[in-house]
């Protein structure tokens, strides 16, 4: 006789679920949304298998609702991500992340030269290209592409 083994993880009542999250981008998409500071309950799983992205993560958060905006960073590092708003147990929300026309202050411009790397100020970036993404550096112009792209 085989016995089954199963981790259960508790449905929240309100908050948000984050899916389809690239694993390797788990913990930039919690530092971007301030999810390491939080202290309402979180969960998140990573290496999930998945048949569009291969392996994903997800996150669980209880009790917090993200405006568009804030939501909209994170597609920098999770293109593909899905938002389900809970209420009372159900899904009352679907949302989808969309590249903002406009990056402040979470990324890093890639030119060592740039004013933004030496002095303590926001970074400022225009978004030039939304897959794979792009971004032009308000301050000195260089382009930082997706394979440069550093989260502050």
């Amino acid at each position: 006789m085989e016995s089954k083994k199963e981790l259960k993880v508790n449905a929240i009542k309100d908050g948000t679920v984050i899916d389809h999250i690239p694993s390797q981008s788990l913990f930039q998409v919690i530092t971007i949304l301030g999810l390491d500071n939080t202290k309402d309950q979180l969960t998140f799983g990573t290496n999930l298998e998945s048949k569009r992205l291969g392996r994903k993560s997800i996150i669980k958060v209880a009790n917090i609702f993200f405006k568009d905006d804030e939501i909209n960073k994170i597609a920098l590092v999770a293109p593909d991500a899905k938002l389900n708003i809970i209420r009372d147990y159900q899904v009352v929300e679907k949302k989808v992340v969309s590249v903002p026309d406009n990056i402040l202050g979470i990324a890093r411009c890639m030119n060592p030269k740039c004013i933004t790397n030496n002095e303590a100020m926001l970074t400022r970036f225009e978004v030039v290209q939304n897959k794979p993404v792009a971004l032009k550096c308000e301050y000195c112009e260089k382009i930082t592409d997706s394979q440069h792209l550093e989260i502050v």
